[in-house]
């Protein structure tokens, strides 16, 4: 440890005999540093900050009823044409950062590309969380200048582009699109009236051929042919049916049971006794008087004789009688007095109404035959209207859909419209434009002692050079190290004391002229702040 001590005490004394040329190095590079520190020009630092809302809260009111644009996107937009094209030129104009004596392009490019450098936009969520998008968006615009009212009117004019353009593009988007939908509304109400006119030409004339509504299930032509086809058939088919039914009856009204039932039924008279006025009941009547005659009178009796006789023609009208019925003699029917048996009114009543439904099955028969007759005339005419029709109805339900969604959309876009007016969108100013008196760049104190130490460090680094250059020995021990010889012995000086007195005084010379510099640093240091205290009052007063 005591050798290092020594070897760094040796290597001081060697540097120590070029202290002043160190010194004034030292000068030098403190008054170069400080000179270019006093040269370099003061930089202003202004910004701005504003708050955008874009989910106010007229916004859900409108969700539905109201196109809705992209304000957001609208803002990124805005955000980069600011420093782009003909508007960072404008905005260069306005602030008096790009003067109009300035006509070389090159030069002109190269300032607007300083411009673009040096202005700063950024924009984060108003909320701590980045992904919540209702809390809205604030918006920062800084800017630095060597002029401070300079960097505030630019700040100030980035702002109200920012907030103008967005607004007055969100009012020239919808305007836009009202002058587009308002275009196709009108191309779209042309064709509608076309078509419809069309249409009802069509119609006027083809009174008469028009297919039925395609909606329904029997639609179109080829459809209502088959239809009445169909129709026909069944009703041809219950016509069989009525006509099979109404032979089954009529076999029925003089079958065996009515006939013989026919004539059974007793005629009551006024005073409640059985009157029978038809054969059967005369029959009935003629038999009972013979078999009392017969327990009176022998058979030879003329009473006798002349009632057998009675009931022998009584017996053949009724057989003829019988007969008629089974022809369906209607005087038969009333001479007998079969209408009034239970049996046959049943039977008869079910007759007339299978009657009543084969007059009407035939009257639909002939209809739907008719229908299928007037089809088959038109087969070579229908299709061809009907695809018209189809062709012409097809047209007008496009243009009419079209037409509505238009409409539907301006009234939308309108409302929209009307809504951006009302404040859709808020501007708040969180912070106006404002700029420090005191310049961001350069820390002039910082820079004055870093000047300051950096020529201390450098005299330094100079003399110690200049000892490896031209080194010497200051002791015994380091001339044995260097030629490898023994010492026998050390010659002092004669005048020690002189020597050491000389050496206090270049001590003190030293001293002093490093307290000079240090001197010469507080009053550069004095000068920076009365410097900016200047500033600061020809700002003020300006």
């Amino acid at each position: 440890m005591s050798q290092v001590v020594e070897l760094l005490i040796e290597e001081v004394r060697s540097a120590w005999r070029f202290r002043w040329i160190a010194f004034g190095v030292a000068i030098g590079v403190a008054v170069l540093g400080w000179a270019l520190v006093f040269t370099l020009p003061d930089r202003y630092e202004s910004s701005a900050r504003v708050f955008v809302d874009t989910h106010t809260a007229i916004k859900p009111v409108i969700k539905e009823i109201s196109i809705e644009q992209d304000v957001n996107a609208q803002l990124a937009f805005v955000r980069q044409s600011l420093l782009a094209g003909q508007q960072l030129r404008k905005i260069a104009e306005q602030t008096g950062v790009l003067l109009p004596t300035i006509a070389q392009s090159a030069q002109q490019d190269r300032i607007l590309k300083k411009l673009a450098d040096d202005v700063t936009v950024d924009v984060r969520s108003a909320s701590d969380n980045p992904r919540d998008e209702t809390a809205g968006s604030i918006y920062s615009i800084s800017y630095q200048d060597e002029d401070r009212a300079r960097s505030l009117r630019v700040v100030e004019t980035l702002l109200n582009t920012l907030v103008e353009q967005t607004l007055r593009g969100k009012q020239q988007g919808s305007e836009s699109a009202q002058k587009f939908l308002e275009s196709q509304l009108r191309l779209y109400e042309t064709r509608l009236r076309d078509s419809e006119n069309k249409l009802a030409e069509f119609k006027k004339r083809n009174v008469g051929l028009m297919p039925a509504d395609q909606a329904q299930p029997g639609g179109g032509y080829f459809a209502q042919l088959q239809a009445e086809i169909d129709a026909a058939k069944k009703t041809e088919t219950d016509l069989d049916v009525a006509l099979a039914r109404r032979g089954e009856l009529s076999r029925q009204l003089r079958g065996e049971a009515v006939v013989s039932a026919s004539g059974s039924t007793p005629v009551i008279g006024a005073a409640g006794i059985s009157a029978g006025t038809d054969t059967v009941s005369r029959i009935k009547e003629t038999q009972a008087k013979l078999d009392d005659l017969l327990l009176r009178f022998t058979d030879k009796h003329p009473d006798v004789i002349a009632t057998r006789e009675t009931l022998k023609e009584l017996q053949r009208r009724r057989a003829e009688e019988i007969e008629s019925l089974r022809r369906g003699d209607a005087d038969a029917v009333a001479a007998t007095g079969a209408s009034s048996n239970p049996v046959f009114q049943s039977i008869q009543l079910a007759l007339n109404q299978v009657d009543v439904e084969i007059a009407s099955l035939r009257g639909q028969l002939s209809n739907h035959r008719a229908k299928a007759a007037e089809l088959r005339q038109r087969l070579d005419t229908a299709p061809g209207v009907e695809a018209e029709y189809s062709q012409l109805t097809r047209d007008y339900d496009v243009n009419k859909t079209q037409y509505t969604a238009l409409l539907s959309n301006y009234e939308k876009a309108r409302l929209g419209e009307q809504a951006d007016s009302a404040g859709s969108v808020r501007f708040e100013i969180v912070q106006p434009p404002t700029a420090s008196f005191s310049p961001v760049f350069p820390h002039r104190v910082m820079l004055l002692a870093v000047v300051m130490i950096a020529s201390v460090v450098f005299g330094a680094a100079v003399t110690w050079l200049m000892a490896l250059l031209r080194p010497v020995v200051g002791t015994a021990q380091g001339l044995t190290k260097l030629t490898g010889l023994p010492v026998l012995g050390v010659v002092s000086a004669a005048f020690p004391g002189r020597i050491r007195a000389d050496a206090q005084r270049s001590m003190m010379r030293f001293a002093a002229g490093m307290g000079c510099l240090l001197f010469a640093f507080l009053i550069v240091l004095l000068l920076s702040r009365a410097g900016f205290r200047l500033a600061m009052h020809s700002t003020g007063a300006g």
